[in-house]
This record gives C-alpha cells, sequence and structure tokens, in this order.
C-alpha cells in the first residue's frame, strides 16, 4: 500500500479527531460519577454535616 501526502494528512486528521472526541467523552462521564458520588456522599451525611453544609453556602 502506497500512501500519498493527503492519505497521510487525512490519517493524522481523523486520529486526532478521533482522539479529542475520546477525552471529550471521557472528562464527560467521570464529570457524571463524580457529582453522583458526591450526591451519594451528602445524603449519607449526618442532619448537623447537612445543615453546617447549607449555612456555608448561604454564606453565613
Amino acid at each position: 500500500m502506497d500512501f500519498g501526502p493527503v492519505g497521510i494528512f487525512i490519517l493524522v486528521v481523523t486520529c486526532a479527531c478521533s482522539f479529542l472526541l475520546a477525552r471529550w467523552l471521557s472528562k464527560r462521564t467521570r464529570d457524571k460519577r463524580s457529582e453522583r458520588e458526591r450526591q451519594a456522599r451528602e445524603a449519607s451525611d449526618s442532619r448537623q454535616v447537612r445543615r453546617a453544609r447549607e449555612r456555608r453556602r448561604a454564606g453565613r
């Protein structure tokens, strides 16, 4: 097989697009997972801890 300059250029661009798409999808998946873990952790907090967190968020 003989690849010309145009074929090599298309191959490089396709690989770069594939790499960027995979990174973007991976970041979205990690963000969703960390958000679910944060919500589960907050749900398991005691009432006192929840109220303290709410006060901090309210800026008191």
